[in-house]
């Protein structure tokens, strides 16, 4: 396997390269190294804080603020913002937390936490969130810049706990992105429109009377019919959806029984709905209630049904897309900018706040020149280091097209 330690800037587009100093990219890699050789859960990431604040204050940021418990909030003065005090906020975001898998990629900088790694790139993240604070320290924005790292994006709670903090209160525009390496190292997905599933939980209990397995007459047996109801729930995506509009209904844990030869009086599923639109969201939520309340009925058993709403569906608006892509483009050429390609149903809580206000979410290629692709929240997942000087620069660009055209607005 060819590492990512084995850095190679050619891998990045010379006129991004040439905006970090050699001092820069040391710093940087030794805080994204420092990261993933540290990872911590949703809600625990204070050492992650504690160093992105030393980075902050290296940097020479002095307004910095900590909000949602381990989220960190870096404001950014705009070059006209003394003068001009009504240009809008613009924010730019980095996710912080890591995941509950144990890392088999074989750095000498991997994890050092049993079980936890960062298995979805967020050490990039924020790596590259504080790489692009620092750009804009040195070319500011008109306006203002919030750079936010958001803690909870695993578990799909922090942007809305940020949001409810009020810190964003007055942001017009926000931008953030993936690490991902279905693309190269220099290419970007920057487009308008739906970029990523709402994701909601749902848990079904099924109550039968228990028996002794010889003697099935005697109860109501809920593995039975628990059986037939995860075929059955199938059908919601497969005969009740129009097949144009994307759907996934899958089941992630069974439980019943104690013993082999008795039949339990309860059983459970529980399983993620992927949705893209509104109204299908909608529809499968009822749909899935319906047929397991008709199931259970049809076979004796009771039900019991929990619903968990989770993360939206990230849509970037279509101005929230313009902007990222003047600037994904003059950083990257047009030949960086790439189609995604699929209809993504993996979820993000970055939709939270593009229910508030126009954004961009974009992927951001993190495979290395001759990698392979390999999978979010697989144990061997890495994103490549030059990532973080890509990403960097197109979100300070980002944010520096929007808090341009905000001002010129006025």
């Amino acid at each position: 396997m060819k590492h990512s330690s084995d850095i190679n800037l050619s891998d990045v587009p010379d006129s991004v390269a040439a905006l970090y100093p050699a001092p820069t990219i040391d710093a940087l890699l030794a805080l994204r190294r420092d990261l993933h050789r540290h990872p911590e859960l949703s809600l625990h990431e204070e050492r992650t804080a504690t160093q992105i604040e030393a980075q902050l204050s290296a940097l020479g940021i002095t307004d910095v603020s900590r909000v949602a418990g381990t989220g960190i909030v870096a404001r950014i003065p705009g070059s006209d913002a003394a003068r001009r005090s009504d240009i809008p906020l613009v924010a730019i975001r980095g996710d912080i937390d890591a995941l509950p898998i144990h890392e088999e990629t074989g750095f000498d900088w991997a994890s050092e936490t049993p079980g936890v790694m960062h298995a979805c790139g967020h050490d990039v993240h924020a790596s590259w969130a504080v790489a692009a604070a620092g750009l804009l320290v040195a070319t500011p924005a008109p306006g203002d810049v919030l750079v936010v790292f958001q803690p909870a994006e695993e578990i799909g709670t922090g942007a809305r706990a940020i949001l409810e903090s009020g810190v964003l209160d007055g942001v017009r525009a926000m931008f953030g992105g993936h690490a991902d390496r279905r693309f190269a190292v220099g290419e970007a997905v920057v487009q308008p429109g739906p970029l990523a599933a709402a994701s909601d939980l749902f848990e079904i209990e099924l109550i039968g009377r228990a028996a002794h397995g010889g003697r099935p007459h005697e109860g109501d047996d809920p593995i039975v019919v628990m059986a037939s109801l995860v075929l059955s729930l199938q059908t919601i995506v497969s005969r009740r959806i129009n097949p144009a509009w994307p759907a996934v209904i899958s089941i992630g844990m069974i439980s019943a029984g104690t013993a082999p030869n008795i039949i339990p009086e309860r059983a459970a599923i529980s399983g993620t709905i992927r949705t893209q639109i509104t109204a299908v969201r909608e529809q499968i939520h009822e749909e899935l209630e319906r047929l397991t309340h008709g199931t259970a009925s049809a076979h004796g058993l009771t039900a019991e049904f929990r619903l968990k709403a989770g993360a939206p569906p990230v849509i970037n608006s279509d101005q929230g897309a313009k902007w990222a892509h003047t600037a994904a483009t003059s950083v990257l050429g047009e030949a960086g900018i790439v189609p995604l390609g699929y209809t993504n149903m993996a979820s993000e809580d970055f939709g939270c706040y593009l229910e508030r206000m126009d954004g961009c979410f974009m992927r951001v290629g993190a495979r290395e020149t001759g990698g392979e692709f390999i999978p979010g929240h697989a144990p061997n997942f890495y994103a490549a280091d030059a990532a973080i000087f890509v990403g960097a620069a197109v979100f300070a660009e980002s944010a520096r097209v929007a808090s341009a055209e905000l001002a010129d607005a006025l």
